[in-house]
């Protein structure tokens, strides 16, 4: 059996996913129009269905087509993501490093999958890339995220800023292609 969030980890999750949304808004110079367009959903473990539960991650992001009613045409299809939060992975993680909190490491978490997004959604990376280029992603996204959550102060932040800084250091081989 999984650990799942309580109510009140949820409500905190929640309020990190807003302050995420608008952190990421404001970084990549999004509009609200803009940013409401781009087409996501945020689910915790409750909500997961089987196959979008994975351990080892915090979270993850599925892609799905989407179109809209009554529309037959392909033109009328447009990305769905759906960010996967992986509450027992974040628990477990929780506990093993008790000075590490909720807020500032969802708050984390919900940026990174926004900044992916995002750049499916600019085109500024491919879903489907070669493994290699999703590890070298990663690296990109990790240090845009650092980028972000070095402008804001946030009790906390600079532990979870700690436990990430590995990702946010180039791959050896890799080229950043930002």
């Amino acid at each position: 059996m999984l650990k799942k969030f309580s109510s009140e980890d949820i409500g905190v999750v929640n309020d990190a996913a807003a302050m995420a949304e608008e952190l990421v808004s404001n970084f990549y110079k999004m509009s609200e129009s803009q940013w409401l367009r781009r087409r996501y959903d945020i689910k915790t473990l409750t909500d997961l269905k089987l196959d979008e539960i994975v351990h080892g991650p915090f979270a993850q992001v599925i892609r799905f087509k989407g179109q809209r009613n009554n529309r037959l045409l392909g033109s009328s299809t447009y990305d769905f993501y759906k960010i996967c939060i992986q509450d027992h992975a974040i628990i477990s993680t929780l506990k093993k490093f008790s000075d590490m909190k909720l807020f500032p490491f969802s708050l984390y978490i919900i940026i990174h999958e926004l900044i992916h997004i995002v750049r499916f959604s600019k085109f500024l990376q491919s879903f489907d890339a070669s493994p290699a280029e999703k590890m070298a992603e990663e690296t990109r996204v990790h240090e845009k995220t650092g980028d972000i959550l070095d402008r804001v102060k946030v009790p906390g932040i600079d532990v979870v800023l700690k436990f990430y800084k590995k990702w946010s250091e180039p791959v050896e081989g890799m080229h950043n292609l930002s």
